[in-house]
């Protein structure tokens, strides 16, 4: 009996040994942290569908202990309200184009790109257009007022990614003068409205979910988006034209994190999380190579058709958008200080 009953507690002891090693472990002691990221973006838009890349890389930089769930507008909330779900913790990040909220970050209009701002004559393919934006993002100092100006409303900014050609313009009917641009109903955003508007076009607002059958409806006459318009919502279907010759050769959008949530993170977690966010923005370049390539074949094809706007027209564009410049630089001081790192960059005076 007194063997048994030594067997018995020896047994006893193992159990609870084991129990303390495996819960007193560094394994499993780690903190799991379960967010939610929503885009401005609906389902279908390329660079949404992308952030599932963002998610697995934030899982796997983080050995589990990031868990980001990924959603469309208006799936949590309205893509309107965004940046203040994020502000307030309803959400821990979003992934968005900042012009359209330059009302409450102004300098988000000049972070996406003011008309004839991201420009880059020098690279031939989209990939180094992009490398090259980035590099003179984080190397200027142009991040470091991104940064400071979202902090001022609870944001970290946390990386940029890039949508292609924008305005990607589809449009009901051929525009190619500037004549053709008038009362035009361009469904737009933030500073591009008020760019086409001095070109005598009406801009409006309407949610990218919405526009398809704004466009099938005349609605608008004309919208506003990356390639994901014919790829992923296939606006083409009911505004065939793609409207060309001036266009950014990039906008930019950012993931952006809840300032909170962003200094609770252990360092190890935020470089994990900062590197997931650089493994989105190669993906995503790569993404919208080749998502133009399959426009170009469509317009081989005859499935879209291109309009180019004449010389006249191209040149009273630039005009415009860099009365834009100045005027946004006297608007807010944030904006000119990033509008003068631009044009020392670009060497335009």
């Amino acid at each position: 009996m007194r063997h048994k009953g030594l067997l018995f507690a020896t047994f006893i002891l193992l159990i609870v040994f084991s129990f303390m090693v495996l819960h007193s472990s560094p394994a499993a002691a780690k903190k799991v942290y379960r967010w939610k990221i929503q885009s401005a973006f609906p389902r279908g838009d390329l660079s949404m569908e992308q952030l599932k890349i963002f998610a697995r890389a934030a899982k796997k930089r983080s050995d589990g202990q990031l868990i980001v769930s990924v959603f469309a507008e208006p799936e949590i909330v309205a893509g309107n309200v965004l940046p203040e779900s994020v502000k307030k913790g309803t959400l821990q990040m979003c992934h968005i184009a900042a012009a359209p909220y330059s009302g409450t970050i102004p300098v988000g209009s000049v972070e996406m790109g003011l008309p004839y701002q991201w420009i880059i004559p020098e690279e031939k393919t989209l990939e180094g257009k992009a490398d090259a934006i980035r590099k003179f993002v984080f190397e200027s100092g142009f991040v470091d007022i991104l940064r400071r100006e979202y902090a001022k409303q609870n944001l970290y900014w946390l990386d940029m990614h890039v949508y292609g050609p924008v305005p990607f313009l589809l449009s009901r009917k051929p525009v190619v003068s500037c004549e053709d641009m008038k009362g035009l109903k361009i469904r737009d955003a933030g500073i591009w409205t008020r760019w086409h508007n001095a070109l005598g076009a009406r801009g409006t607002s309407m949610r990218g979910s919405e526009t398809y059958m704004g466009l099938k409806l005349g609605t608008v006459d004309a919208a506003n988006w990356d390639v994901s318009a014919v790829t992923g919502l296939k606006w083409h279907e009911v505004a065939p034209y793609w409207l060309r010759g001036a266009e950014n050769d990039h906008a930019i959008g950012n993931i952006s994190v809840n300032l909170d949530a962003w200094n609770a993170l252990p360092d190890d977690l935020k470089q994990a999380l900062s590197g997931a966010a650089k493994d989105y923005y190669d993906y995503n370049v790569k993404g919208y190579a080749e998502e133009i390539g399959v426009v170009e074949k469509m317009l081989k094809e005859g499935k879209i058709k291109a309009s180019y706007l004449d010389e006249a027209c191209k040149k009273r564009h630039q005009e415009e958008a860099l009365k834009l410049w100045d005027e946004q630089a006297k608007k807010d001081p944030s904006s000119a200080e990033a509008i003068q790192l631009v044009k020392e960059w670009r060497g335009i005076k």
